[in-house]
């Protein structure tokens, strides 16, 4: 029987049907390369994962986040010629399935926690980048904007270059960053005709040399110690950088006071005055992010007249539309109370449009009480409760966090101390971009 089966075979050995059933019958032709670990290198003739993966540097620091699934594509040393800031570091790029948007959001929460500080983001960074610092360990995620996308490279690559800096490297956040990178791109023709030239977020600049950076005379008070213990470094930095003034810019009645009584409650007019001078201190070095002087034209509160040792500031930051007034579209909000109380609620409806620069979200009761988890969240005002949702959005920078710690009662209508006011004015940003008042003290040095 199994002479008579072969012979068949044997026929039509040089025939189409005999070639066509020797390749039924011969190995997949897609496993006949392996790597010496046996795992799958080609398929039909595409390179897998496996055949694209490089070899994880014997210097990746264990300490910087894995993207979860993530495959390693590339690994080389980056020198000056990167088009990421930093030199003599490591690049590596990766690819997972997931869309940049999941990348992004995960390294934006890895690196706001543990050891992890997040610093301001260079202007000429590409979008979707992170640099975070731990000790001397940097490391700057660059996620671009993309989605899925076919074989043989699905979903998103990304990269993380890291370097261990020196101490004086590390000191200054913008030390590593290419000349290359910082040089201004050529004038267009309208900026040429206008006589001006272009910023990196869009607005257009005078042609003539930037200002000199807004300096204060730093505030020598001698019990920031009695203030909460989580709270006295941030009064510290912002004493150092002048911007917890208790009296008017010009009053000389109280300049040899040196008491802060960080317990004692805040007043309106004195947040209101921090909150100005912070602001345009941290971002010195960006006129655009700066709050501009009001008008006396048009006072946009009656019980704060152009003649109110305040009125630059409370009046600029109405104009601005910080301040809720009749100038944003609030007939019913005619006075300021300037020396009444601070309460929580009203603090981060000033303070969070500083950090967000954008629309507050829409709230309610229930976003509040799934995000917050507030046991009073039915307490704060809808016009406050906008706030309140984006600075959840915020993660451990949000002010809540960083003033009051874990809570589930917010206490909207619960006065301010001086020293949770000056706490929320340590840092202005949003989602890992933002500045704080220990960058604008390196840049004094």
């Amino acid at each position: 029987m199994a002479v008579v089966l072969l012979l068949p075979l044997a026929s039509c050995a040089n025939s189409g049907f005999g070639d066509s059933l020797q390749n039924s019958l011969a190995a997949d032709p897609r496993l006949k390369e392996t790597s010496p670990d046996g795992s799958l290198q080609s398929v039909n003739g595409t390179p897998s994962l496996a055949a694209t993966s490089a070899q994880l540097p014997e210097n990746f620091p264990s300490e910087i986040p894995r993207y979860p699934g993530a495959q390693l594509q590339v690994a080389k040393a980056s020198g000056a010629d990167s088009p990421l800031p930093g030199a003599q570091s490591t690049l590596t790029e990766w690819n997972t399935s997931d869309t940049s948007d999941r990348v992004l959001a995960f390294y934006k929460e890895q690196l706001q926690t543990g050891n992890w500080t997040l610093e301001p983001t260079p202007l000429t960074a590409p979008q979707g980048t992170l640099v975070a610092r731990q000790k001397d360990l940097k490391v700057t995620v660059t996620v671009p904007n993309s989605t899925a996308s076919p074989a043989p490279n699905p979903g998103t690559t990304f990269t993380l270059q890291y370097s261990r800096e020196s101490a004086s490297t590390a000191q200054s956040p913008t030390a590593s960053i290419s000349p290359s990178l910082s040089s201004s791109p050529a004038p267009t023709q309208l900026e040429v005709f206008l006589g001006v030239k272009g910023t990196s977020d869009g607005a257009i600049a005078q042609a003539s040399p930037a200002p000199p950076p807004i300096t204060s005379t730093p505030t020598p008070y001698t019990d920031l110690d009695k203030a909460p213990k989580e709270l006295q470094q941030y009064l510290m930095d912002l004493a150092q950088l002048g911007v917890l003034s208790l009296s008017p810019s010009g009053d000389k009645t109280k300049a040899a006071d040196t008491t802060f009584a960080p317990d004692k409650p805040v007043s309106r007019r004195e947040y209101a005055r921090w909150l100005f001078a912070a602001n345009n201190r941290l971002y010195s070095d960006r006129a655009a992010q700066q709050i501009r002087s009001g008008q006396a034209s048009q006072p946009a509160f009656r019980d704060v007249p152009p003649t109110d040792p305040d009125f630059a500031a409370i009046q600029g930051l109405a104009e601005a539309g910080i301040i809720p007034s009749s100038l944003s579209g609030d007939p019913t909000v005619v006075t300021f109370r300037p020396d009444a109380q601070l309460t929580r609620e009203a603090m981060l409806l000033w303070k969070v449009p500083m950090d967000t620069r954008q629309p507050l979200p829409i709230a309610n009761l229930d976003a509040i009480k799934q995000t917050w988890g507030f046991q009073d969240a039915a307490r704060i005002e809808p016009s406050a409760q906008r706030a309140v949702l984006a600075d959840f959005q915020n993660g451990d920078l949000s002010n809540i966090r960083r003033v009051f710690g874990y809570t589930t009662l917010f206490q909207p209508q619960k006065p301010v101390t001086r020293a949770e006011a000056a706490a929320t004015l340590w840092y202005f940003g949003y989602q890992g971009n933002g500045v704080s008042a220990r960058d604008a003290l390196k840049g004094t040095k």
